[in-house]
């Protein structure tokens, strides 16, 4: 399973040379991932803007038996740091660090449904 959209520069280079390919390619680089009983979450580890979405990167959950993708959700910058979780007040949250050139680091938190 590919992980992460097509780098930018990929797809400028494809679309020069008139190739169509799968907006998923996977991207270079390694970044911290969090497992669960049964997904693997992990974000982009660079920032891209692909048709429709802002530029930014996703933070990513997939099922660890069938290697799908169940969810995505946009972040403002490559992960740069190991997701983790946390239950506050009966809710469950997601933290990952972030961080791009020209971008101070910051910390993302996101609450499960």
């Amino acid at each position: 399973m590919p992980h992460g959209d097509k780098p930018d520069s990929v797809r400028a280079a494809l679309e020069r040379l008139g190739i169509s390919y799968p907006e998923k390619t996977g991207q270079a680089g390694s970044v911290g991932l969090m497992v669960t009983k049964t997904l693997v979450v992990v974000g982009d580890p660079q920032v891209t803007a692909p048709p429709g979405r802002a530029r930014g990167a996703m933070l990513r959950a997939y099922d660890k038996q069938s290697g799908k993708e169940v969810g995505a959700v946009w972040i403002p910058a490559a992960q740069s740091g190991s997701p983790m979780t946390y239950m506050a007040n009966g809710k469950q949250y997601i933290v990952v660090a972030v961080a791009a050139p020209g971008r101070p680091a910051e910390l993302v938190a996101l609450a499960l449904p």
